[in-house]
């Protein structure tokens, strides 16, 4: 997976998380969960989302890099064949 391809999926799995985020103004190192106000359910959600699409499983000790765009983006790359 390359990087934008992971940067897409990574949108993709919050807007279905959080159906009313803005991503647009999100910037790529800004941690996503308190901009667009996710709570622990909706962060889960993204996870399982991101998972789910990826076809990979995603461990608790995995959910620090998955916190911005940018580090989400960086973890698929480095995990999604």
């Amino acid at each position: 997976m390359n990087r934008t391809d992971a940067l897409n999926v990574v949108k993709e799995s919050i807007a279905r998380a959080v159906p009313d985020a803005d991503l647009a103004t999100l910037g790529p190192d800004e941690a996503f969960r308190d901009a667009l106000e996710m709570d622990s359910l909706d962060f889960l959600t993204y996870i399982e989302f991101l998972g789910e699409r990826t076809g990979m499983r995603i461990d608790d000790e995995d959910t620090p890099q998955l916190t911005t765009l940018s580090s989400s983006a960086d973890f698929l790359v480095a995990h999604v064949k």
